[in-house]
């Protein structure tokens, strides 16, 4: 299902929510999450424990100058229940930017597994960060199939 400025997608998996969500307050983990080499490693894998906190990931894209880092502040947290962050750039006095968009983990336990519902929401995106950075979404809307099922393949293969 889509919306105008937000994407979502839906995935059961044969893994319980516990084990989705510790996965997903594993930063260094993240880079399991997509079907991409975009994201890669944490700059610090402390896991992440409630709203409000920072994490910082290294990240790879060509269009973008190559290596980067980017920032994300937790706005929803509940255990086994709820992940989303915003991600955000570091600016030169040290404090984070946001973008506009955020990305949520919804789970809800389904049968013998978790029913995992991924959001991309970039409506709060301004139009200036929208020009900078070439529009968005910055991903078509298959991306987060191909997210979940990267998700899965990586909770159930234990990396």
């Amino acid at each position: 299902m889509s919306g105008t400025e937000r994407y979502i997608s839906h995935r059961t998996m044969a893994a319980s929510p516990s084990d989705i969500f510790a996965f997903l307050t594993d930063p260094d983990k993240h880079q399991h999450t997509e079907p991409t080499d975009w994201v890669r490693g944490a700059v610090d894998s402390a896991r992440i424990v409630g709203p409000g906190q920072s994490f910082a990931i290294n990240m790879y894209l060509d269009e973008a100058g190559g290596e980067y880092v980017m920032h994300n502040v937790v706005t929803a947290f509940e255990r086994d229940r709820h992940i989303a962050w915003l991600p955000c750039t570091q600016n030169t006095s040290g404090g984070l930017d946001a973008g506009g968009w955020w990305w949520r983990y919804d789970l809800a336990p389904h049968d013998d597994g978790t029913r995992v519902t991924l959001t991309y929401d970039w409506a709060d995106t301004p139009a200036a960060i929208r020009e900078q950075i070439g529009g968005l979404p910055a991903v078509p809307p298959t991306f987060l199939d191909e997210s979940l099922a990267s998700l899965d393949a990586a909770v159930r293969s234990g990396r």
